[in-house]
């Protein structure tokens, strides 16, 4: 298993449709998209689909990342994703209520940036 914060590049296309693994092992999900700070281009947050009859993308940050050979392994549990913010996609990005809600909830801290729109995240 590899460290994501150990220097390695990270590819998003490698990393789509991985089953991401909370801390403990339990699965997820499968990983939908991965949103990115668009100062450093690091992965900050990824989707995955929840409901069985709803179907609603739940966010899980990506943070401390373990990558194995099938998956992504999490360092927040199910039930910390299963219980964030539920957020309606608007095209492309998150408002910045949404991402600030986001970061909150998983005890991220987090600072608009000075852009128009002030979102920190773009999906890749």
């Amino acid at each position: 298993m590899t460290d994501a914060s150990d220097g390695i590049t990270w590819n998003a296309a490698e990393w789509h449709g991985k089953m991401l693994l909370d801390c403990n092992g339990e699965k997820i999900g499968k990983l939908e998209d991965v949103y990115v700070d668009v100062e450093n281009d690091e992965p900050q947050f990824g989707t995955v689909k929840e409901g069985l009859v709803h179907h609603h993308l739940a966010f899980v940050p990506l943070a401390g990342l373990q990558i194995g050979p099938d998956y992504l392994q999490v360092s927040v549990t199910k039930d910390q994703v299963k219980s964030a913010p539920h957020i309606d996609m608007h095209g492309e990005g998150l408002s910045q209520d949404d991402e600030a809600a986001l970061y909150h909830h998983f005890g991220m801290n987090y600072t608009a940036i000075g852009t128009e729109s002030g979102r920190r995240l773009a999906r890749r």
